[in-house]
């Protein structure tokens, strides 16, 4: 009896399509519109701020249906980036038929599809951020023979009326449960929801930070995906933000992914996984250990880490998340299961593969190639990151740590096995780099590595000198110094860039 291996996708149109959504076409989404009584089309394209646009299309007939998933639509690019001017902005936006998804949160039946920008010429526009974010990717493909795999984790707060019942301890509610922990079902609610538009989730759960003032109640929440290539782990990342926000907004309450929503609290962050790829392969460990393909990578990508504070923390109160003892990294350096490191190797299942079997006698052992499932993760990104930008970036790092001469020894001198902030290992923290403290320091850093993220065309020097000059508006090279201690003035920053992203 043949199965349909399609009939348990929460994604409807993969469900009635049975088929993968990389096959999808546009006589695919068609039918599905046609046989489905759906009303309306929603193309979606990611602005300059972070966040997920959308163009609203009510479908008038098959022609019409076909001539929009045909052609896309003109839209002002200069409304939606700084660095197109208007006299030369009008831009497409192309459907990318395999993001099609139906519209979890619209009343009249819809089909939302993420779009490409494209230039007058019908070229990819060279300077969308999702356009560098391949071309990086393409280089350290064509310049090692590596690709790289990404999923993300995304750390946010729930803002709401305080509740007296069930409270848990201040800053201690890491996967704690319900009733403990209020929001809970907010958390399920949205899982469900992106998995219907397609994301692979691996798991949630209530997050550390936890604490209450006299009006508001604050709970901190984190979903986490699964490995996928660097384009859909994007859209991935881009998708879910956008629902965590609508469906609080159903509930009445307040989701921020900001770094940070009051001082001496645990910060939001969005902690990026990677594992290095080869022939479709997993190859970040060699016979139990970290390969040198994974070393060289990491090293590349701390050589750049300050500078990928330009794209992974954007805005002035992400710096005040990087500081010691607050469950994000300031030094530069890495480390196997060290949650005080800017790249973590977590704890893997290396020589831990039967531990099923041992907990349950009755099953038979099962041969799973537990190494596959091996990553590291940099640590210090958050809610405001340009995500696209961010994974060019690390795309960029592993690709000069696997070009890079000296990229062991340098893998050797950052490695850490402690915790590096430990008053014992003051010496060893004196050896390191460390990240920048301010907007105004990552755009020094990113002008200063500009050669690098320029090699094989993959950035240009306008859009260099383009994020620089964003992060050296805010001219808070200061900041973190002069008002961390003053905790109105922090409040205040805090509430300009609680929507960030």
């Amino acid at each position: 009896m043949s199965t349909n291996q399609y009939a348990l996708n929460p994604n409807p149109l993969i469900r009635f399509l049975e088929k993968s959504p990389a096959d999808f076409t546009r006589a695919d989404i068609i039918r599905f519109i046609e046989n489905n009584q759906v009303e309306m089309v929603n193309f979606r394209y990611v602005g300059g701020d972070g966040r997920l646009k959308a163009l609203n299309f009510v479908i008038q007939d098959r022609d019409h249906l076909e001539n929009i998933l045909s052609t896309g639509e003109r839209v002002d690019g200069s409304s939606l980036f700084t660095f197109l001017e208007a006299g030369s902005s009008d831009l497409y936006v192309v459907p990318r038929f395999r993001t099609a998804f139906l519209n979890p949160f619209s009343e009249v039946p819809a089909v939302d599809i993420l779009c490409s920008y494209y230039d007058k010429d019908g070229n990819p526009l060279e300077s969308a951020p999702e356009q560098i974010m391949r071309k990086s990717h393409q280089a350290l493909l064509e310049q090692t023979g590596y690709g790289m795999e990404v999923m993300g984790e995304i750390e946010y707060y729930v803002i709401s009326e305080t509740d007296p019942l069930y409270r848990a301890n201040d800053q201690r509610a890491y996967h704690e449960s319900a009733p403990f922990v209020k929001w809970e079902q907010l958390r399920i609610d949205a899982m469900r929801a992106m998995a219907q538009t397609g994301a692979n989730i691996k798991y949630s759960h209530s997050e550390v930070g936890n604490f209450s003032d006299e009006e508001h109640e604050y709970e901190q929440n984190e979903i986490e995906f699964l490995p996928t290539s660097v384009e859909e782990a994007a859209d991935q990342l881009i998708i879910a933000k956008w629902i965590l926000r609508e469906v609080a907004y159903q509930y009445g309450v307040t989701v921020s992914l900001a770094p940070k929503i009051t001082a001496g609290k645990a910060g939001s962050g969005m902690h990026i996984h990677m594992r290095m790829m080869k022939d479709g392969k997993n190859v970040t460990l060699d016979k139990g250990r970290i390969s040198d393909v994974a070393r060289r990578s990491i090293a590349g990508i701390l050589d750049l880490a300050p500078s990928l504070s330009a794209f992974g923390n954007t805005i002035p109160t992400s710096y005040f998340r990087l500081v010691p003892h607050q469950e994000a990294p300031t030094n530069v350096c890495w480390g196997e299961r060290n949650r005080s490191t800017l790249v973590r190797v977590p704890l893997g299942w290396v020589g831990a593969g039967d531990m099923v079997r041992k907990e349950n006698p009755k099953e038979e052992a099962i041969d799973l190639d537990l190494a596959d499932k091996q990553t590291f993760e940099f640590r210090c990104p958050d809610g405001s990151a340009d995500i696209y930008l961010l994974i060019a970036g690390l795309c960029v790092g592993a690709r000069h740590g696997l070009e890079m001469p000296g990229a062991l020894e340098l893998a050797e001198k950052t490695y850490v096995d402690v915790n590096i902030f430990d008053e014992k290992h003051k010496e060893k923290q004196k050896q390191l780099d460390h990240l920048p403290d301010s907007c105004v320091k990552a755009a020094a850093f990113l002008r200063e590595k500009a050669d690098v993220y320029r090699q094989y065309g993959v950035f240009s020097e306008r859009l260099i000198n383009g994020v620089a000059g964003e992060l050296e508006a805010y001219q808070d090279e200061n900041l973190r110094a002069e008002i961390s201690h003053n905790r109105e003035e922090t409040m205040k920053l805090v509430r300009r860039f609680l929507h960030c992203g």
